[in-house]
């Protein structure tokens, strides 16, 4: 029998905000695959699933993985927080997959990406065109990441950073935000989310300017306005163009 694979985007990490389709995958599911914190999150919502899991840097392994129970007849499904499709685990899966001339059927169900997620508790800053951009170097050059963010700055997008800093990449973010001075000024709005949908969540508003680097970590989404994007009431808001 053929087995089937589908790629999860439960979204922030509440049950609230994972989708239908995010739900009836996985209860369908005969395995359910993630990396560890990710299953960690879930496991309260589905506690009668049977669960493999992989740390960090195992990804190539965890697919790979996923993909052979497929391949043996299982229903799999893979998780990931956000959106399966954006730095999510949509692509690999397909190439592993491809590699492997598996002969199974795969979905991607997508989910809440931390920017959308992040902009619901801001306010509304991403009503313009907008850049996603990780901050981790593990799988792109800095150089070249340096390179999008000032492309980013010169178009005058807002931005979102994902993977802002972590224990070894602790100025990636600072290196951003003065290639950003560059192009925008300081008092620039910035909107600061952390452990979206969950217990500890936390929302802070600043600028460029002022931004503590001291509270910004793994968990953390980053949005800068644009040059027309203010606040008004604690909510960042970046202006579509429409006549009042």
């Amino acid at each position: 029998m053929k087995g089937k694979l589908t790629v999860v985007g439960f979204g922030p990490g509440s049950k609230e905000d994972m989708t239908f389709r995010a739900a009836d995958a996985i209860e369908k599911a005969d395995i359910v695959t993630g990396y560890t914190t990710y299953i960690d999150i879930i496991r309260e919502f589905f506690p009668g699933k049977t669960y493999k899991s992989t740390g960090m840097m195992r990804e190539v392994e965890r697919c790979r993985m996923a993909v052979e129970d497929a391949v043996s007849g299982k229903t799999v499904a893979m998780v990931s927080s956000g959106d399966s499709g954006i730095y999510g685990m949509a692509g690999i899966i397909f190439q592993i997959a491809e590699e492997m001339n598996a002969d199974i059927e795969i979905d991607t169900v997508p989910g809440i990406t931390a920017a959308s997620s992040a902009a619901s508790l801001l306010g509304a800053p991403l009503m313009h065109d907008l850049a996603l951009i990780s901050l981790s170097d593990l799988m792109t050059p800095l150089d070249l990441i340096m390179k999008r963010v000032d492309c980013a700055g010169i178009s005058d997008m807002v931005i979102a950073f994902y993977n802002p800093k972590s224990k070894k990449r602790t100025d990636h973010l600072e290196q951003a935000v003065s290639i950003l001075l560059d192009h925008r000024s300081g008092d620039t709005p910035v909107g600061i989310a952390r452990n979206i949908g969950r217990a500890d969540e936390e929302v802070t508003i600043t600028t460029l300017n002022g931004i503590d680097y001291d509270q910004i970590d793994m968990f953390c989404t980053v949005v800068v306005g644009n040059s027309q994007t203010y606040v008004s009431n604690g909510r960042m808001i970046t202006p579509r163009g429409y006549r009042l």
